[in-house]
């Protein structure tokens, strides 16, 4: 009924409405993509136009190289400087001709360089590169992704995702054990949420605070960053016991005099711990869909005195400047995840408003495309 129903809507006759069936017309037809081409005013543009739309067309070869660079070793043997080809087969254990594709594909992206016809560098992006643990960590961790798009249409049709490879793997994350994956897990979280803290570290005075609860706050990454950077707060961390344990672990590997507190619970059912004026949620709302997220949100607000805050610390979409982040990259990693979804600024602020906040605030970060602030208070 629904759908028949959807089928008799007549589309609105705004302005906009009609100036955007205008733009399409014009774009689709070959007579003015040719005469734009010839067109010394518009060449410019359509050569750009054309080039982003291949970009879209080849983009999964581009990361396929990306990640053959990270995998074969290329980028950490240039890394340590210039290369010939001879010691490029060596270390990627292919043979010239391949070699030599791998890196004509690598210069093509700027993550290598060709210098005098045959040494071999770090392009710009490759260099750059270099300098992101996270970024790498994380291109090691796309063959899972890679997987589960094989066909994305089948596991957009597929209501029971819990079968996908990054699910299985992030089943790990919500303390199903799952030895396998358990270091890679940890690694992965570890690099990753460094970028996350350096982040917050630069745009909130933590300095303002007295105490700081890190709410699924996994191995601690989060929490020691902060910690090491505001020794004067007092730092706790709560999530399920399997996962404090690990937490207890790596910073009992540190040499510190000054350990958080641990709570071990379920952030859904249990109660979270009072007593502290700043609560951190660091990429844990996006992890869970509308009802447990809400839900979440409520039981965190029950444990809050007024006036305490609650940081909600995670890459949101419609981000200026991280648009294709959001809802491109994020939409489908958390479908294939089997849990969660993007949501932007304003809806996060909503759900807030529903869970009992005052108010809240977004606060403008560095990088959004590593992550988005909002502050709200109980």
């Amino acid at each position: 009924m629904e759908q028949d129903l959807a089928s008799t809507q007549v589309p609105p006759q705004s302005l906009r409405m009609r100036f955007l069936g205008w733009r399409n017309c014009v774009l689709a037809s070959r007579g003015f993509q040719r005469f734009a081409a010839r067109n010394p005013v518009l060449r410019p543009i359509a050569r750009r136009r054309a080039a982003a739309l291949f970009d879209l067309v080849a983009g999964f070869t581009y990361s396929q190289t990306l990640f053959a660079v990270v995998e074969s070793g290329l980028l950490e043997r240039l890394e340590a400087g210039p290369a010939l080809l001879g010691q490029i087969e060596t270390v990627t254990k292919l043979d010239a001709a391949a070699a030599q594709r791998l890196l004509r594909a690598a210069a093509a992206l700027d993550l290598v360089e060709e210098v005098e016809g045959r040494w071999w560098v770090l392009g710009r992006h490759g260099a750059a590169l270099c300098g992101n643990d996270g970024a790498i960590a994380m291109i090691r961790h796309h063959r899972l992704l890679y997987a589960d798009l094989v066909d994305p249409l089948a596991l957009l049709a597929d209501e029971c995702r819990d079968s996908t490879r990054l699910a299985r793997f992030w089943k790990y994350g919500a303390g199903e054990g799952a030895d396998e994956v358990a270091a890679e897990y940890s690694q992965l979280m570890a690099i990753s949420q460094q970028a996350v803290a350096d982040e917050a570290l630069a745009v909130f005075p933590f300095s303002d605070c007295g105490s700081l609860l890190d709410v699924g706050g996994g191995n601690g990454t989060f929490l020691r960053r902060i910690g090491k950077a505001h020794p004067q707060l007092r730092v706790a961390l709560f999530d399920l016991p399997d996962v404090v344990a690990l937490a207890q672990t790596a910073f009992a590997r540190e040499d510190t005099s000054k350990l958080p507190t641990f709570h071990a619970g379920n952030f859904f059912d249990d109660s979270i711990p009072r007593g502290y004026d700043l609560i951190s949620l660091v990429r844990i709302l996006h992890d869970h869909d509308d009802v447990p997220a809400l839900r979440l949100l409520e039981n965190i607000h029950r444990s809050m005195t007024s006036g305490a805050r609650l940081m909600i610390v995670e890459p949101m979409a419609k981000a200026r400047g991280a648009e294709a982040m959001g809802d491109a990259y994020f939409g489908l990693y958390l479908w294939a995840m089997g849990s969660g979804r993007p949501r932007s600024a304003s809806e996060i602020q909503a759900m807030l408003g529903a869970a009992g906040f005052r108010s809240s605030q977004a606060v403008q970060t560095h990088q959004p495309i590593v992550t988005s602030i909002i502050i709200a208070t109980a």
